[in-house]
């Protein structure tokens, strides 16, 4: 049986966050969530009922007539499914694959770039951190930079660390901005895929 996922959505557009902003990404976009962020933009992600199961197969051929830079693996959760055949197939077909994760579930799949986002309400599983390139931590009062900087001792040094502004808080940009300057460990990530107003 060829083995499918349950898909909200694939779309071509360019990266609008972290490291690899403004570069040409293809988006998979995986349902199932169970962490529950209050300010989730993807809400309609959180159950596979509602979402059509699509294979593998269908996938890769999407990826490859995307031609992008890059194929990003996202959610929901997309943890919450063993990636391992899916991405398999896709390097196979010659894709850098990114994931975009809050960490939440078992690390599985093999990929060119992780982008660790920890939740508080759900912690990142131990096996995720080794496998981290960027850090993207949400800010949306003072409080949170514990939170952030808790997560930054459980990653090597090596990954680059980000604070993003959480988007209905306005005045937590302006709370970043400040601790920036005072923690040059840390960068500043917009989405700016909002900014431009484009998916």
């Amino acid at each position: 049986m060829t083995k499918t996922f349950p898909i909200v959505e694939t779309f071509h557009s360019v990266q609008g966050e972290g490291a690899w902003t403004g570069t040409s990404a293809f988006f998979i976009r995986l349902a199932l969530c169970d962490v529950g962020c209050w300010f989730c933009d993807t809400k309609e992600s959180w159950s596979a009922k509602r979402h059509p199961q699509r294979s593998i197969d269908e996938l890769v051929e999407s990826a490859i007539k995307a031609n992008s830079a890059i194929v990003v693996i996202t959610g929901g959760e997309p943890l919450m499914h063993d990636l391992t055949e899916l991405t398999q197939a896709l390097h196979q077909a010659k894709q850098r694959l990114h994931l975009e994760t809050s960490g939440a579930h078992p690390f599985s799949g093999e990929f060119d770039w992780v982008t660790l986002s920890p939740k508080q309400s759900k912690p990142p599983h131990d096996s995720v951190y080794a496998h981290a390139d960027e850090l993207k931590v949400v800010i949306s009062e003072a409080k949170d930079f514990e939170w952030a900087e808790q997560q930054s001792q459980k990653v090597s040094d090596r990954v680059i660390r980000y604070l993003q502004p959480e988007w209905s808080h306005k005045e937590s940009l302006d709370l970043i901005f400040e601790y920036v300057k005072q923690h040059p460990e840390w960068r500043i990530s917009l989405q700016t895929h909002k900014l431009l107003g484009v998916q």
